[in-house]
């Protein structure tokens, strides 16, 4: 696990707690923030992997 998976685990948490604040105040720019969190939360688990992933080659390339 490198930094942009707990990057992205902390972004989806912040984004879910921002979006059920916002559901349950009615504040629908807090919702669509908690939304655009947990996306970006996504995108870093994305890059996350593609680390892991190139990581994984480069290691099976020098053994």
């Amino acid at each position: 696990m490198d930094r942009e998976h707990v990057k992205g685990a902390a972004d989806k948490a912040k984004g879910a707690i921002k979006q059920g604040a916002g559901k349950l105040t009615g504040d629908k720019e807090m919702e669509t923030g908690g939304k655009v969190d947990k996306a970006k939360g996504s995108a870093h688990n994305a890059a996350g992997d593609v680390k892991d992933l190139a990581r994984d080659a480069a290691d099976a390339v020098t053994k």
